[in-house]
């Protein structure tokens, strides 16, 4: 591991901002000069190449900015092992994790910063984010499509009542580091597993509406891929259900959710089995998820795909075109 602290680097700062770079080397400059761009200006920068296969091209976008971030390169660990990396370096008392591909209002820091110093109890705050780049989602809010409703509990993070945005969170870096950091195992679901194990200790989660950054959405990017990211976020949920401490009524709320986020990875998949032409993979799938819908659509396509597999398919594909 290589670590290089810029001539400028704020000496004692109170916000560390860690960013993984993976191939980051297209956008990783408007990324720096969104954070560079803060009125809050006593932050650290922590920059994580990780095993990047564009390294020698970074490095080149990067040159500029050398004397004001730390620059640190390791072997792929994976989106966890970076910001773990980082966090294992960082200094400041509050903690961002910004994709390198994220961007921040010139307020950001400024205002988590404001919240967090004025309420001592509180773990972890977020806002909400506009959504921007290869997406139809582009130019609305994220939590138009992830909302938060209600007190940030354990309870109301399970069931998506309420969802950390993590390129607009700021948290305590004793409370992320008490919580055992981001668990490396995980592919998906990486930043929720970290959220709920902090609420389960007690860790108190805070919001608010105003959106004061823009998280880009790509057709390759993994919050894109919302099959794998149920999947990755089934395994958290049964990791926790797991858990020797899980309460009773934990237990139950979480097998509630696993018994919803089942059903909607069925129906994806099934949707997908359809868009391929695998009919009867297609078939178990909606049977699957029906059991827990009930849906009549669902159940219209589970009979045509019973008694005219192929014409269906057909047609299913031609209007998803």
């Amino acid at each position: 591991m290589e670590v290089v602290r810029g001539i400028a680097v704020e000496p004692s700062p109170v916000v560390s901002v860690i960013i993984p770079a993976y191939i980051a080397a297209a956008y990783i400059c408007h990324t720096l000069d969104s954070v560079l761009a803060q009125s809050f200006t006593n932050y650290e920068i922590l920059l994580v190449n990780d095993g990047s296969p564009d390294t020698e091209e970074l490095e080149v976008v990067l040159k500029p900015y050398r004397d004001r971030i730390v620059y640190i390169k390791q072997e792929n660990r994976g989106q966890a092992g970076a910001r773990n990396t980082g966090l294992e370096h960082a200094r400041g008392e509050f903690v961002c994790f910004l994709d390198n591909d994220d961007q921040w209002e010139p307020e950001y820091l400024s205002l988590h910063t404001a919240v967090m110093q004025a309420d001592e109890g509180l773990a972890v705050h977020y806002c909400d984010a506009v959504i921007f780049g290869d997406t139809p989602r582009s130019g609305r809010k994220s939590m138009e499509f992830t909302p938060s409703n209600g007190p940030a509990t354990f309870h109301n993070l399970v069931s998506k009542a309420c969802t950390v945005l993590n390129c607009a969170a700021m948290s305590r870096r004793d409370a992320v580091l008490r919580a055992g950091m981001f668990n490396e195992l995980l592919r998906y679901g990486e930043d929720i597993d970290l959220w709920l194990r902090i609420a389960r200790q007690g860790g108190r989660i805070g919001y608010r509406y105003e959106a004061l950054a823009r998280c880009r959405l790509r057709s390759d990017s993994v919050s894109a891929d919302v099959a794998r990211m149920t999947e990755g976020y089934l395994t958290v949920l049964n990791s926790i259900r797991n858990s020797e401490d899980v309460s009773r009524a934990d237990a139950d709320f979480l097998d509630r959710q696993i018994m919803i986020e089942t059903a909607q990875l069925n129906l994806l998949q099934g949707k997908e089995a359809m868009l391929l032409g695998n009919a009867k993979k297609a078939l178990h799938h909606l049977e699957m998820a029906n059991a827990y819908f009930h849906r009549l659509k669902i159940a219209i396509s589970i009979l045509l795909l019973r008694v005219a597999p192929k014409i269906f398919l057909s047609s299913y594909r031609r209007f998803a075109d």
